[in-house]
């Protein structure tokens, strides 16, 4: 079965940090392009981190640039968000999405929340 698992989510305090992981399986792991994706109520869902299938390319949000990695573990077929210095516009529902290299097919988790606030 195809699918993507999304955990880590939770609330946190504005300053503080969280760690997001998204676990594959029914896939060749490898052969995927991973991102992250966030919607927050009433908003468009927005693209936040990329990385390669071979973790040689990475893009970010410029909103979340210099707080949030993202990395992946090929072996444990993950991928994380490392997110720090939180802030309450952060706050989201956190999508992880994969992309195989060649088809461009798309596989998407079902969500995590995240909710910065004090």
């Amino acid at each position: 079965q195809v699918q993507l698992v999304e955990s880590g989510g939770g609330l946190v305090q504005p300053g503080g940090s969280l760690r997001l992981s998204c676990a594959a399986s029914g896939i060749t792991f490898g052969y995927y392009h991973m991102n992250w994706y966030r919607q927050a109520p009433g908003k468009q869902r927005d693209l936040v981190a990329q990385i390669s299938k071979t973790s040689g390319y990475t893009n970010y949000a410029a909103s979340v640039k210099g707080r949030f990695t993202i990395s992946r573990d090929n072996a444990k077929s993950t991928v994380y968000l490392q997110m720090n210095n939180l802030k309450p516009e952060d706050t989201a529902v956190y999508y992880c999405n994969a992309v195989h290299y060649l088809s461009n097919s798309a596989i998407w988790g079902q969500g995590t929340q995240v909710t910065v606030s004090s």
